[in-house]
């Protein structure tokens, strides 16, 4: 079974949780729903608790796939979603944090969720036009409601956790953080260690690139999220990044594991409060994950990454996305 770790609030889930975007979208070939279900399932009985989807995936598809695939093992598991954007037409026109659209998004949730509560919910994006104090105070209403138990933002910045913070107690960040994006470290894990809150690292190995199955000639379906992302678009990026994969390869040699198990269990040594959640649609891939919570990486390889530290070339997401990302 996976070992546990407590986020905020004494939130307690396994050391890595299994992110289901994938499993409906960005990454094509989208498997068929029964072996996303599968897939979740295998999670389950392999010890992880920790689900996170979103209203937006899909929109709406991954939530009901996560809600068919946890409803016989409800009580066994934690899941978390997002609010945020404004779906009303089945596609997302922007954000939408009005405390109406979060109490009818949550009520949509638990309906496709297949349950009486959300362990974790998270707001997506800050939205610009809604004071973070009003959706905060929105959720605190919910958790006294039993609707929610534990309150979440998602690439907020520290202004914005801090007023969170200071309504309702928030259980966990859920931003990007990697071997290659490590911009985190800087105001945010400081932030965080404060506050005593949780961090859930989503794209934990750098959308598939850290586990060194894409090279400067790896071609993406079309619909792939990855077409859209400078760090993958440009060649002189790939080659560049390169390096992030050789310091893993060399590392994981000595160690007997995977490039993979190295850049989870490196996030894993970084605080005893984050969980990454890698997403896969294999079920060997999700093995080879889990593998990573028992990888012991002593101060000698801990201090051959940092003296390595490659410079990551490229931005992370395309500048309408960018400018959705709370600073």
């Amino acid at each position: 079974m996976v070992r546990k770790r407590t986020l905020g609030q004494g939130l307690e889930v396994s050391a890595l949780g299994l992110g289901c975007m994938g499993l409906s979208q960005s990454f094509p070939p989208i498997p068929p729903k029964e072996h996303g279900i599968a897939l979740i399932r295998d999670a389950v009985e392999r010890g992880v608790t920790f689900f996170d989807t979103a209203q937006v995936y899909g929109p709406f598809t991954n939530e009901e796939l996560v809600g068919e695939a946890l409803e016989p093992v409800r009580d066994q598991v934690m899941i978390a979603t997002k609010f945020g954007f404004e779906l009303s037409t089945g596609t997302s026109t922007g954000a939408d944090s009005r405390p109406e659209t979060i109490r009818s998004s949550v009520d949509d949730s638990l309906r496709r969720l297949r349950t009486d509560r959300i362990d974790l919910l998270y707001q997506h994006r800050v939205d610009p036009n809604v004071p973070m104090e009003d959706v905060a105070g929105t959720v605190k209403e919910l958790i006294e409601a039993g609707k929610v138990r534990h309150f979440g933002l998602s690439e907020a910045g520290v202004q914005n956790i801090r007023r969170a913070h200071a309504v309702q107690p928030v259980t966990a960040l859920q931003s990007e953080y990697s071997l290659w994006w490590r911009e985190p470290e800087d105001a945010i894990v400081p932030t965080l260690e404060e506050l005593g809150i949780g961090f859930v690292p989503f794209s934990p190995l750098g959308k598939g690139f850290l586990t060194g199955a894409i090279d400067t000639q790896t071609e993406f379906e079309s619909g792939d999220f990855r077409n859209t992302v400078p760090r993958f678009t440009d060649p002189n990026a790939r080659q560049a990044n390169l390096a992030f994969v050789e310091l893993l390869q060399r590392i994981a040699k000595r160690k007997r594991a995977t490039p993979a198990q190295v850049a989870l269990a490196w996030l894993l040594a970084r605080k005893p409060w984050i969980v990454p959640i890698p997403g896969t649609t294999k079920l060997h891939r999700l093995e080879e994950n889990l593998a990573a919570v028992e990888l012991e990486l002593d101060q000698d390889d801990l201090r051959e990454i940092e003296d390595a530290r490659p410079e990551a070339v490229g931005a992370r997401y395309s500048e309408a996305n960018q400018r959705m990302i709370d600073r």
